[in-house]
């Protein structure tokens, strides 16, 4: 950042992604976190054949055993589960609640792994200790003493399918299908979209797709630090010369290069692979703009020369594409220009090679989920995808990008507010209750029946529920009216210390460690991001005699809470095999799951469409059309920016490992704001300033004082502030309607310089 003036903790990276800088914090976290003889065993058992999942991410295996399965933030991730650190009663009764509640949240989890059962004592403000079953029957006794409806049950995309599965069972037998989760707060859009659009809620792509691939859209997601193994997998792809056409506001270094640690050569030369072919720097809730336009290139190509659709596949296997046509066709090249803030010329060119590509994938994130059209936003991949039957060939297809390592499988095993007839009538005749119909509360109608009142118990299974909603002073305070609160985690965070009359806090195993039940060590299972199921096996001692596992935990609270239950919740949880059998007598795909998934790599679960089977009402895949352009805020005063959640490169979600982002060039601070040079200077604004932001919609005004204004290569009209701490600048009911996600990714705001 040359000829500006310097900002403390501020400073250009200028080496690649991966590399030595990775291998360099792959070391510190060992060293911080782990014994060091423990260490090494632990990381090479991280995505292998009888080792366990990673918690990182859910990017899936390529070939297991032949190399170590792990990256940097991955390493983070099981370091950060494998610290020797612990917390204790003794630490609960030298700090109380409302002093923690002063600590960072980096500090908070820093202080290392829960160890016994606790529950709050409001009268000292301070965590005691409390036997399992004396915890069970007094929740049990509370949930009794409430309509099914007034509970809330939140699950973390961490969780097992096994402790998934129970957990439904659970809610539904109490009679209610509330289930927010973490899905409804990233890829909500794509379980609702994608259905409409094709007939199944997850991405139609395998691993192999991508070594047949001809060509990468990469939309809306920084690989480098939310799902840094796939960063092994382009680079092979563009080491291959295929294009990765890369469109995202801000410039990622792992989208620009980067140096895979098991790339001897690379190592050795301090070399590295360049990822993005081309990089367009979207405008924040451009993406539908810039969809279009590349839609409008195809199909003027196509009247220009012919041979360019795949119409035997349009006509076969769509409808709905001469409303598609007629649409793009009446959108003007200055509306998509002005929108995407994007040249024609430019989105021409992706067109032209899209055009030439057989065989095409498309990876998205958050950027495309989390705005207030992002249903539709995700629908118009599905469009250009169908354009040219990139939907169930080789080296082609969607590819929804998940984070949490099991929260597609959550979904799959019945975590939905919004459950199927067929999955309700299995359980009823399964199970011998009658679950209900009706449909739950998503997270943020959750959260809205905390405020109002009408929720009076949250049970989070994971999770950081409060600090991953938008507007905290709403948010915060809402958690402090309930009746109940139970928390299932492996370390201390903010939203445990949110309490509720009575809260509860249960320390549980992570996925490093030895699950062992009455019939032996037990293994659990997960889905990655392609639909792939296998196991995962934790070898480490648990952190504490007191742990018990995910599966145990609520299947402990099921019973004490329903006493009449034909549901043999303890038995189930003594060999998981039993909820297994469970799982394949009630839902589809998972025949002969116990055989399959002791098989290494496990099994896919069955995807229709990859077959160009289409469930949708129509029994043909679904064009889309997007009316207009506006894929976000419709507030057109020049002074209003748009605002993009972000997460460093020391975090995962809610949790931050480090104060540090390497790649973007910021150290030891998170007080920051990356706005575009031009924008700065239009508000006589520069480089080190410190500014305030605030919400530009009508209603109420958020704030967030006290920011440094960083220059960044980021689209004009765009800036980014860090998660979670910005989300207080996003209104609670400023989402997606389609599918209830909170538009993390848009926010229309006013900048200026702090008084």
């Amino acid at each position: 950042m040359s000829g500006k003036r310097k900002v403390p903790g501020v400073k250009e990276y200028g080496g690649p992604a991966g590399g030595w800088g990775a291998l360099k914090a792959t070391a510190e976290a060992v060293r911080s976190e782990m014994d060091t003889l423990q260490a090494p065993l632990t990381l090479l058992r991280t995505n292998q054949p009888n080792g366990f999942d990673c918690p990182g991410c859910a990017w899936p295996d390529k070939e297991h055993g032949s190399t170590f399965q792990f990256c940097e933030n991955g390493a983070k991730a099981v370091t950060w589960e494998a610290t020797k650190k612990r917390v204790t009663p003794e630490f609960f009764a030298a700090h109380s609640v409302t002093e923690l509640l002063s600590w960072h949240d980096h500090d908070l989890e820093g202080i290392g792994r829960l160890t016994q059962p606790m529950v709050y004592n409001s009268e000292t403000d301070h965590y005691e200790p409390i036997e399992w079953q004396a915890a069970f029957d007094r929740i049990g006794e509370i949930l009794r003493g409430l309509e099914p409806n007034q509970v809330e049950f939140y699950t973390s995309g961490r969780a097992s399918n096994e402790a998934a599965y129970l957990y439904q069972l659970f809610a539904r037998e109490l009679g209610t299908n509330n289930f927010p989760d973490c899905s409804n707060m990233c890829h909500e859009a794509t379980s609702v979209g994608l259905p409409r659009s094709i007939g199944i809620g997850k991405g139609t792509v395998s691993l192999d797709d991508f070594d047949h691939c001809e060509l990468i859209l990469s939309i809306g997601h920084n690989p480098g630090t939310n799902h840094p193994r796939m960063m092994g997998t382009l680079h092979e792809v563009s080491r291959r010369k295929v294009p990765i056409m890369v469109f995202n506001p801000l410039k990622e270094r792992s989208l620009e290069r980067f140096a895979d640690p098991q790339n001897m050569i690379e190592m050795a030369t301090y070399g590295s692979t360049p990822i993005a072919s081309s990089y367009f720097q979207v405008r924040a809730g451009g993406d539908a703009a810039a969809l279009k336009g590349i839609m409008k290139g195809v199909l003027q190509l196509e009247q220009d020369s012919g041979g360019v659709l795949d119409r035997e596949f349009i006509d076969q296997h769509t409808a709905g594409f001469e409303a598609l046509v007629a649409d793009i066709d009446a959108t003007q090249w200055a509306d998509i220009e002005r929108e995407s803030g994007l040249l024609q010329k430019d989105l021409e060119m992706v067109a032209a090679a899209y055009a030439r590509s057989n065989a095409t994938i498309v990876t998205y994130g958050m950027g495309i989920t989390q705005h207030n059209k992002g249903t539709s936003n995700v629908r118009l991949i599905a469009d250009l995808l169908l354009l040219k039957g990139n939907i169930g060939k080789p080296g082609a297809g969607i590819c929804p990008l998940r984070g949490h390592s099991n929260v597609q499988g959550n979904r799959t095993v019945g975590i939905t507010e919004k459950p199927t007839a067929a999955f309700l009538e299995k359980l009823q005749e399964t199970f011998g209750f009658t679950p209900p119909s009706e449909h739950g509360h998503d997270s943020v109608q959750t959260m809205e029946a905390m405020i109002d009142g009408s929720a009076r118990a949250l049970l989070c299974l994971g999770g950081n529920f409060a600090v991953a909603m938008p507007d905290t002073e709403a948010s915060y305070p809402a958690m402090k009216k309930l009746d109940l609160g139970v928390h299932v985690g492996t370390k201390l965070n903010r939203s445990h210390l949110l309490t509720s009359r009575e809260t509860f806090l249960f320390p549980c195993l992570g996925r490093t460690e030895l699950d062992e039940q009455a019939a032996g060590p037990q293994s659990v299972t997960v889905e990655d991001s392609m639909s792939m199921v296998h196991a995962s096996a934790g070898k480490l001692a648990p952190a504490s005699d007191w742990l018990k596992s995910e599966p145990a935990i609520v299947a402990g609270m099921a019973k004490a809470t329903l006493p009449h239950s034909k549901v043999d919740w303890l038995g189930l949880v003594e060999d998981y095999d039993r909820i297994r059998d469970l799982i394949e007598k009630t839902i589809t795909g998972f025949d002969d799951y116990n055989a399959r998934i002791r098989e290494p790599g496990g099994f896919r679960m069955p995807l229709a469409a990859t077959q160009r089977i289409w469930n949708t009402p129509s029994g043909k895949a679904e064009f889309f059309v997007f009316d207009g352009l506006e894929s976000s805020c419709a507030v057109t005063d020049e002074e209003v920016l748009r605002l993009v959640t972000i997460r460093s490169h020391d975090q995962y979600n809610t949790t931050i490992y480090g104060m540090d982002d390497r790649y973007r060039g910021v150290f030891g601070r998170r007080d920051v704001v990356f706005m575009n040079a031009q924008d700065l200077a239009d508000r006589g604004l520069e480089h080190g300033d410190t500014v305030d932001i605030e919400t530009a919609l009508d209603g109420k005004t958020l704030r967030y004082e006290n920011l440094t204004a960083i220059e960044y290569k980021i689209a004009r009209g765009t800036v980014a502030a860090y998660y979670p701490e910005a989300n207080r600048l996003v209104p609670l009911d400023y989402k997606d309607q389609d599918s209830g996600t909170p538009s993390y990714k848009s926010v229309p705001v006013r900048i200026s310089k702090s008084a």
